[in-house]
């Protein structure tokens, strides 16, 4: 078991899997009830042309080259809301992708090629996913942006480590049980720029942005990244 995870096995009580109400109010997540890391057997759908996140290049999973990317949604009330997120492996910059409406594979489909598509080719070179059905659209987005999409392994969210460690801060921002549909554009740029100006210690203390504006400005220069 992860040193995390036994921290956390350790402040859910009497067995049931709740936290008093003094303890979980100081979680980042706020959740009084601790979820399984396999996550729901119903959001791991088998896919026709699905590729695997084991056939992903190693420069992906050693951070060495940018524009590598992990993606996720955050789901609001009763899942009738999403926003998409997208975070750069090497330099954890954030980009969070507008979805007023649906979200279903059709929706996030065409907002994740518009979003993909305003990247340089150089930051475009991969993006990995869980194995939800709002991807089921997944080949359309290749063709579209020349991006490579792979798929982690059922029941693994630590193969997306830094897109869930996004995810969580993001929440400060969007809380759980709310409708995320209200944010505007200009709302999800705000709390990206917000969350990419966060110094980070994975980065030597600067900041996404500041990472990102370096690779901008001269692409072969490396970025210090660590995992998560």
């Amino acid at each position: 078991m992860n040193r995390h995870e036994t921290i956390y096995q350790s402040l859910f009580v009497q067995g049931r899997g709740h936290l008093r109400a003094d303890l979980h109010r100081q979680l980042r997540s706020g959740r009084a009830q601790r979820q399984s890391s396999g996550g729901s057997a119903a959001r791991q759908p088998k896919m026709p042309g699905l590729v695997s996140i084991s056939e992903r290049p190693a420069e992906a999973a050693d951070r060495a080259v940018p524009g590598h990317r992990e993606g996720d949604l955050i789901l609001g009330s009763n899942c009738r809301s999403a926003v998409g997120t997208l975070v750069e492996r090497a330099t954890r910059y954030v980009l969070l992708v507008h979805l007023p409406g649906a979200h279903d594979a059709p929706a996030v489909a065409a907002a994740l090629t518009a979003t993909i598509q305003t990247l340089p080719a150089h930051l475009r070179r991969s993006l990995t996913w869980d194995r939800g059905t709002e991807m089921a659209r997944h080949a359309e987005v290749t063709l579209a942006t020349d991006m490579a999409i792979y798929f982690c392994d059922p029941h693994s969210p630590w193969q997306r480590g830094s897109n869930e460690n996004a995810n969580g801060l993001l929440r400060q921002y969007m809380p759980k049980g709310t409708d995320l549909s209200k944010h505007t554009v200009e709302d999800l740029a705000a709390i990206a720029a917000e969350l990419n100006g966060r110094p980070r210690r994975t980065l030597g203390w600067a900041t996404p942005a500041e990472a990102m504006s370096r690779l901008l400005s001269d692409p072969s220069q490396p970025v210090v990244a660590t995992t998560p």
